[in-house]
């Protein structure tokens, strides 16, 4: 995505390289001047996130924007079942994106529609995880790191993991740890990348 934003009187473009979802944190690699030329290359990068799954139900948007809808049994699950499971996720996975995103369809977003009450049909996509690593169980809850490739989502990976367990999930936290070489950890915070505008300024 790009735009034009005007800062201090001085019209610049201004690109960021991939949104995030409105409850999740992390890496947003922001492109400015004749760098927006760049941020399909970025966009394209191999992308790790890590997070939370709750398990035992479910919510529409698959996160915590919206309420939860329904609540399954997680009696059966286990720690050595939920490792087991990611294996099923590893490599190039079939995956519908959530009803609650920005994808356009017939010229509406599909959250537009699901804001609504409409449903649509969402046709599944390939996307590839080539690591899924659990870090963490407190049970219902279960931290992740994702390593993955452009396109997937991490709401649809939650609920679908849910799914494979014979039970439900959704997504509680997300933070996006890095996108190709660059890292969280080396990022800098919006604060100073507005004072950064004002020296170039």
């Amino acid at each position: 995505m790009e735009h034009k934003t005007t800062v201090w009187n001085k019209k610049i473009k201004v690109g960021h390289a991939g949104t995030l979802d409105p409850l999740a944190t992390g890496l947003l690699i922001i492109c400015t001047g004749k760098q927006t030329k760049e941020i399909h290359v970025y966009q394209g990068q191999i992308k790790e996130y890590t997070g939370t799954i709750t398990l035992g139900a479910t919510t529409p948007s698959y996160d915590l924007e919206t309420e939860v809808d329904q609540t399954y049994a997680t009696d059966h699950i286990t720690e050595e079942l939920i490792k087991e499971t990611t294996i099923q996720f590893l490599g190039d996975i079939q995956q519908k994106p959530p009803i609650f995103s920005a994808i356009k369809k017939e010229g509406k977003r599909l959250y537009e529609l699901a804001r609504k009450g409409e449903t649509t049909e969402i046709k599944a996509r390939t996307v590839t995880i080539s690591e899924f690593e659990i870090t963490n169980i407190d049970f219902p809850k279960v931290d992740f790191r994702v390593v993955c490739s452009k396109g997937t989502y991490i709401r649809s990976l939650a609920f679908d993991f849910g799914k494979a367990l014979n039970s439900g999930a959704h997504l509680s936290t997300l933070r996006r740890t890095k996108i190709g070489d660059f890292s969280v950890e080396k990022a800098n915070s919006i604060e100073s990348f507005i004072e950064d505008l004002k020296i170039e300024n």
